[in-house]
Order: C-alpha cells, then sequence, then structure tokens
C-alpha cells in the first residue's frame, strides 16, 4: 500500500509543476484523496459490500468533487489534477499514467446494463470539460481537448477536439512548407492555416492555397511555353490596383473589374 501511496505522490511531480514537496501533495491534493478513497471503496465493491462502497465513493464526492464509481476499474498512475467536477462511471476502465483535469465526464448514453463507459488505455490525457460518452477505447497516449465531447473511438496517439470530436489529421511537413512558401507569396497571414488550429475555416483556407499553387505552378509552365514560341506576354505585368477602382464597390457591393 505504502509502495502505491509513493508511486501516486510520485506521479504528481512528475505531471504538476506548482507540486512543492511530499506534504502538500499528501494534504492538498484532492485528487489524489479520491484516487484512495476509491480503492476502499472499489475494495468493498469486489467484497460483496456495495452498499457501504457506494457510502464511501459518496463520501469521497462529498470532500473532493470527484465522483468515481465504486465499480470503477482504474490502473496505476492516474493522476487529477484540480478534479472537481470529474464523473467516472460504473464500468469505465482506466489504464496506467491516465491524466483527467476538471470537469471530465466518463460517462454513458445507455441505461441497459453491461458495458456503458469508455476504456482509456495507457497515457490518455483528456482536457478540462470534455465528455467521453459511451462503451467504446481511446487509444493509448491519446488526447482528448478541453469541451470536446466524444462519441466515438479515438485510435492511439490520436488528437481529438471540438464538438462533436473530430481527430486532427497532421498534414504532411512538405505540404506544409509549399502552403507557407504560397501564403508569403500572395502576402497572407501564415498563422491563419496552422495546422495548431484545428477549425474548417482554416482548413478551408488551407484547401484554397493548396489550389493557388497548382494553378500557379500551370501559368508557369504556360508562360515557359509561350516564352519558347517567342511571346512576352508572360513578361508584361499585372496592372495595380488603385483605390478609386473600389469607389464602386463601396456604392454598389460589386467587385472591381481587374
Amino acid at each position: 500500500m505504502f509502495e502505491r501511496v509513493r508511486e501516486d505522490i510520485q506521479s504528481v511531480f512528475h505531471r504538476d509543476p506548482a507540486a512543492r514537496n511530499a506534504f502538500e501533495i499528501l494534504t492538498c491534493y484532492p485528487g489524489l484523496h479520491a484516487i484512495w478513497l476509491h480503492r476502499l471503496s472499489g475494495w468493498l465493491w469486489l467484497a460483496g459490500w456495495k452498499w457501504l462502497a457506494r457510502v464511501v465513493s459518496n463520501f469521497g464526492r462529498w470532500l473532493t468533487g470527484v465522483e468515481i464509481h465504486p465499480g470503477a476499474k482504474i490502473g496505476r498512475r492516474f493522476f487529477i489534477d484540480h478534479g472537481m467536477g470529474i464523473v467516472i462511471g460504473e464500468t469505465a476502465e482506466i489504464g496506467d499514467d491516465v491524466t483527467l483535469y476538471q470537469g471530465v465526464t466518463l460517462g454513458g448514453t445507455s441505461w441497459n446494463k453491461g458495458k456503458r463507459h469508455p476504456t482509456l488505455e495507457d497515457g490518455v490525457v483528456v482536457g478540462a470539460g470534455a465528455k467521453v460518452l459511451g462503451p467504446f477505447t481511446v487509444g493509448a497516449g491519446a488526447k482528448i481537448g478541453s469541451n470536446a465531447v466524444v462519441t466515438k473511438a479515438v485510435p492511439a496517439g490520436a488528437t481529438v477536439v471540438g464538438i462533436p470530436g473530430r481527430i486532427i489529421v497532421k498534414v504532411d511537413d512538405e505540404l506544409e512548407a509549399k502552403r507557407q512558401a504560397i501564403a508569403e507569396k500572395l502576402g497572407f497571414d501564415a498563422y491563419g492555416v496552422s495546422q495548431d488550429m484545428p477549425d474548417p475555416i482554416a482548413k478551408a483556407i488551407g484547401q484554397l492555397l493548396d489550389h493557388l499553387q497548382a494553378v500557379d505552378g500551370r501559368l508557369e509552365g504556360m508562360c515557359a511555353a509561350l516564352k519558347a514560341l517567342g511571346s512576352d506576354y508572360c513578361a508584361k505585368e499585372l496592372p495595380a490596383l488603385r483605390d478609386e477602382d473600389f469607389a464602386d464597390v463601396k456604392e454598389s457591393g460589386d467587385k472591381p473589374a481587374a
């Protein structure tokens, strides 16, 4: 038992830079208190003392703000940061080295008996306010963003954000470099299409930049062909737009002619 307590304290040091010493962790971390009370209630639950297990669980909820059903299965080095508002259902299963932040719900979507709650494999991180609902698996090392609502299985190592939860697909580095180059050429703020911003509008802008790059490549090929035929058409510069060109736009809402 003392070995597990020591392990729990070390896991706090590893994942919370605010932790200063073991005494502070023992006395001031409600997430740890909730885990220790769950171990007691879980032992009572397995021993057949169902009502007493629920009483201990309810006491833990009152003391820490974390509600863990005695039937939930929790692995080693489980870390609850802040903790307030966390709910973990009866058939939830949590692997080793999992981290939950405040307001997380591991809930069910059915009133039928049996497996109703999610399984979190080793190393999963669930952000504040996220809701993981249903009897599916969140793969090892996956990350769920704050306030996401996840109702489907998550592959190992994936990142999920949004409502409903969607998996962020990392764009190939070469493609990202090409997008950056065309954005700089157009004078567009490349940060608007950063892959760190899983926004559908940013994704659409990225696709537009891909299209512009393809059109730009074709135009360069056409200009090279025209130059080989003796034409100097591509040497001419396009006329720059002037402020007067936009005078009619303010009045009629129409686009200026190029």
